[in-house]
């Protein structure tokens, strides 16, 4: 294209037109560019979608209007090439482009979000969402990262609704043609990319402070809600001065905006000075939010303020470089959390909410570089996955150990200095951190992101006298056993090591830069145990020798190891059964270790990997041996904590009581069930109010155990809630229930007007989640359902999430066959690779339980049987 846009100034005005109570779905707006042509041309290619240009002319500086004489749609690549009866000549010029668009429905572009009144009516607010790339459905611009421009605003709304953009509000003036609406004019926004530009109309009430430096902080909820914006005011409040100083860059715009869209398709999105969120990524209720709310919005408020540096004032170059912005703000939020509540022990959770994820992904065929090579901008959707997130933060935590927080920090600054207000690419970054720290960033790294997967550490020891010998080997992991090809990849591996003598102080470090290596550790003797990787920081699996793993099993019982060693101690070994590198019942006796366990994480990580497990086996006839199993191992926690919470009790206990109240529950353990149905029977009858940390497990218990009386008691408070984290956590365990007429109603509940569009997934993954005959009722539903969940979802990460939460869990060989021929004939391009993990994991479960199932059964078996 033969335009030059250094530094494109756009105006657009937009009109939203309103019928009685609701916006309707046109709106008619104009736009005015400012561009530089630097050679002759007689046409102007941009991007546009779904939007019909009345009229178009371009004005060159000191000179007579051309008007534009055709507009030719290329609806494939949503572009537009606008078209004039003589050349554009080299110079300034104004491009002047009238049109319609439409609010659609789709949750992408300007669109319309529903929401009700406290009096019932069904209204609509207009809001945008154009990461990644639906700008273009807003108004006809230059949709592209690098194509940065400043933006002039102003909305013509209805003068009784709230009218946002990325700036300030510089003026507001009645609109002549119509006394019932309203100019509403911004002021001009920094250089920017088009990704990041937004705007909302609709009825909100806000809560406002200012941050220690000056900087006005709104958060805007649903009318009537303003308190339940308080816990997001003070986390955002508090994290814009830790990121000043982190960064040593100051937030460049005046304010910031955090708002609460009721329709939104992901958690929230960082619109610089404009953020917006899910009302259940953004509202606390003091009486009715639960822990793992309250948490889960620091995080994503931390999140979407990091990229307000990291992001919006330095753009990756392309959408190769996305999970530079993705991985970093999901590593970076964990600081913040860390920062604003210490006593989450956020670190621990990080490991099993991203890194083990990630490692888990990461270790399939079907997984990707961190760096993707974007062609086309409907490939970029699919890459907005566990890679980007938690991979690029896994990665990131490792770099950031590796070169210590000081270097880091001098690194950092050194980028967004050099690049603000520019786009950047990984390469920059490394050669940031390069110069900052003296080490060889970019070459280490490289092998991280440029190649997909990770290796296995396998190791191997010998005492010699006061010395330990340990013999280091990567491989690269796969999930279907250890990498034996020729071609075998190698990375730069940071390595740590740490002894019995002091479990959280590493011993030695040392980089990997080869297959394999020896490394003798002095001063070691025979009685102590040598751990790699304290603090499970090293993004790679660890193969111990069996006399290793032997010393390292009572650091698990007397608790010596560290928590996140004891959490990743267990996830390498289920992870090495799953590939068939040990025997799941190695993994079973470990378990079994873990009964004094004290830490939130650490449980949740072993009732993420049992569920997996007990999900596995409901293909078997001994489904019911491993509920067992369960039981026997939470029962004595779960005692312990009984029912109410204690004084001095905190964040992490609340979350471990929930997590074990209800894996016992819904393992059928005959107190916990008798006690949940007593409580929620109090709570439905309004005797006794269940705290919100026990709703979700008490809901589950009843559901997971109960009748068409229950799922219709369960139905009738979904409607009753106020809140939407309410109604959200009923959506999730109504999968829980067993008959299959009342699996059935779920399911068509889940498409009903009753649950958001955005929720719809939840509702059904949580029934595929439940039981065999969920799963397959479910995987029914979808392939019945399939035109419009996939017009509801097209394009969006929602529909690649709805596939792997309905068929992920399969292991019969032929529902492979049977996922990759449905969807071969009902194609879903950004799910493709999503379908290919699927149909791959599915083969995984299914050899797993072909390999290991009858020696499962008899461990179970005889760990009951009485002794001889």
């Amino acid at each position: 294209m033969s335009l030059f846009l250094p530094s494109l100034k756009t105006c657009m005005a937009s009109t939203c037109a309103t019928a009685s109570q609701s916006i309707i779905s046109i709106s008619y707006a104009v736009l005015c560019q400012c561009l530089q042509v630097t050679q002759a041309t007689n046409q102007i290619v941009m991007n546009c979608a779904d939007i019909d240009i009345i009229t178009a002319s371009f004005v060159p500086e000191g000179g007579e209007e051309i008007n534009a004489t055709g507009f030719n749609y290329q609806n494939e690549d949503e572009k537009v090439t606008l078209s004039f009866p003589s050349a554009l000549q080299k110079g300034s010029g104004a491009l002047k482009i009238d049109f319609v668009g439409e609010l659609n429905d789709k949750m992408k572009g300007f669109y319309r979000s529903k929401y009700t009144t406290s009096a019932g009516e069904i209204r609509y607010a207009a809001v945008t969402q154009f990461e990644a790339t639906d700008a273009r459905r807003a108004f006809p611009c230059w949709d592209e990262p690098a194509i940065k421009a400043t933006f002039d605003i102003a909305l013509i709304v209805p003068k009784d609704r709230v009218a946002l953009s990325n700036m300030n509000v510089i003026d507001r003036k009645p609109y002549p043609e119509d006394e019932n609406l309203v100019e509403v004019k911004f002021a001009t926004t920094p250089i920017m990319s088009t990704y990041l530009v937004a705007f909302v109309i609709g009825e909100y009430d806000y809560v406002e402070s200012q941050s220690s430096d000056g900087i006005t902080v709104r958060v805007y909820t649903p009318v009537g809600k303003a308190e339940q914006g308080k816990f997001a005011l003070e986390v955002a409040t508090k994290t814009l001065p830790f990121y000043k100083d982190y960064f040593s860059v100051p937030y460049p715009l005046p304010k910031i905006d955090l708002i609460a869209i009721a329709d939104f398709a992901a958690g929230a999105m960082e619109n610089w000075g404009l953020v917006t969120y899910r009302e259940t990524a953004l509202l606390i209720d003091p009486k009715n939010s639960c822990s793992s709310s309250r948490q889960w919005v620091a995080l994503v408020v931390g999140h979407e303020l990091a990229h307000q540096w990291f992001g919006n004032l330095v753009t990756m170059e392309w959408w190769t470089h996305l999970w530079l912005n993705e991985g970093f703000a999901s590593w970076i939020e964990y600081l913040c959390v860390d920062h604003c509540f210490p006593e989450y022990d956020i670190w621990t959770q990080f490991v099993s909410a991203d890194y083990t994820r990630a490692l888990d992904l990461d270790a399939l065929d079907s997984s990707h570089p961190i760096e993707v090579n974007v062609g086309h901008p409907s490939e970029v959707d699919e890459i907005f996955d566990a890679i980007s997130y938690s991979k690029g933060a896994s990665v990131i935590r490792m770099l950031h150990n590796y070169i210590g927080d000081e270097d880091f920090r001098k690194g950092m600054n050194a980028y967004l200095l050099k690049f603000q207000h520019k786009n950047a690419s990984t390469e920059d970054l490394w050669d940031c951190l390069e110069q900052a720290s003296g080490k060889p960033i970019a070459a280490v790294m490289g092998s991280w992101t440029k190649q997909m997967g990770f290796p296995i550490i396998v190791v191997d020891q010998e005492q010699v006298s006061d010395d330990r010998i340990l013999k280091l080997c990567q491989k690269k992991f796969c999930a279907s056993g250890p990498h034996n090809g020729e071609d075998c990849p190698n990375w730069m591996v940071p390595i740590s090591i740490c002894t019995g003598e002091d479990p959280k102080c590493t011993k030695l470090k040392v980089l990997l830069d080869r297959p394999e290596t020896t490394i003798t550790l002095s001063g070691v003797s025979p009685d102590q145990w040598v751990k790699i990787n304290p603090g499970t920081v090293g993004f790679y699996r660890i193969q111990y020798s069996s006399s290793m793993l032997e010393s390292l099993l009572p650091g698990v019982r007397d608790l010596s190891l560290q928590p996140v060693d004891r959490l990743g101690l267990q996830n390498d070994l289920f992870s090495l059964s799953r590939a068939g590198m040990i025997s799941t019942v190695e993994v079973l006796k470990l378990m079994e270790a873990f009964v004094n366990e004290p830490n939130y994480t650490v449980w949740s990580d072993l009732s993420c990997n049992l569920g997996v497990l007990s999900s596995l086996l409901s293909h078997t006839d001994f489904h019911e041996e491993i509920q067992e199993f369960i039981r026997d191992l939470f029962t004595p926690i779960g005692l312990e904590l009984a029912w109410d919470s204690k004084p001095g009790e905190g964040h992490l206990d609340a979350l471990l009581r929930g997590l074990v109240l209800g894996k016992l529950g819904k393992a059928g353990h005959k107190p916990t069930l008798e006690e949940a149905r007593r409580r929620f029977r109090d709570h439905v009858d309004g005797k006794q109010v269940l705290p919100a940390d026990l709703r979700s497990p008490v809901y589950l218990t009843v559901l997971k155990h109960g009748d068409s009386a229950t799922l219709d008691t369960m139905l009738k408070l979904h409607k009753l809630a106020d809140m939407q984290e309410e109604k959200n956590r009923i959506e999730r365990v109504l999968g829980a229930i067993s008959a299959p007429d009342l699996i059935q109603k779920v399911l068509n509940f889940a498409l009903s007007e009753e649950v958001r569009p955005q929720d719809t997934v939840s509702v059904i993954g949580g029934v595929a989640g439940s039981s065999k005959q969920g799963r397959k009722a479910a995987w029914k539903f979808v392939k019945d359902n399939w035109e419009e969940l996939y017009n509801r979802y097209q394009g969006g990460f929602l529909i690649s999430r709805l596939i792997k939460l309905t068929v992920d869990g399969f292991a019969i060989d032929k529902m492979a066959a049977e996922v990759k021929s449905f969807f071969e004939s009902h194609p879903a391009p950004a799910a493709e690779r999503t379908v290919q993990q699927c149909c791959e994991n599915i083969l995984l479960n299914a050899a797993w339980l072909k390999r290991d199932a009858d020696d499962i059964h008899q461990y179970l078996l005889q760990r009951k049987a009485p002794p001889v």
